[in-house]
């Protein structure tokens, strides 16, 4: 499975040629924060939502999850991998090192 690092991604996602950035974890810790312009797919939701979310299978995907013991991104990218998807990376860093570095972030407000 083809990684990606850190400080490559920060470069990529400051670029004009952007990656599509999927957080593979549960809805409620992406809606806690997120990296920016990010999609969430949990990763038991591939088959059902990559395809909605993500139309072009020739597109860069970046997949992330909570830290380096995290597998969600793994299972994901290889199921992406699996249905097609021919630029897929995983972001082994995760949630835990990105805000680390104090790198941007989103949150995702609740409309109350």
């Amino acid at each position: 499975m083809k990684t990606i690092d850190r400080e490559t991604l920060a470069a990529r996602l400051a670029g004009s040629d952007q990656p599509t950035l999927v957080e593979a974890l549960p809805e409620k810790y992406f809606r806690d924060w997120h990296l920016p312009n990010a999609v969430n797919i949990n990763h038991d939701q591939v088959k059902q939502r990559a395809a909605e979310l993500l139309p072009d299978k020739h597109a860069e995907v970046v997949v992330y999850c909570a830290s380096a013991t995290c597998q969600n991104s793994d299972l994901a990218a290889r199921q992406l991998t699996a249905l097609g998807y021919t630029d897929v990376a995983v972001y082994k860093g995760g949630k835990a090192e990105w805000e680390a570095a104090g790198l941007p972030v989103a949150e995702t407000l609740d409309a109350d």
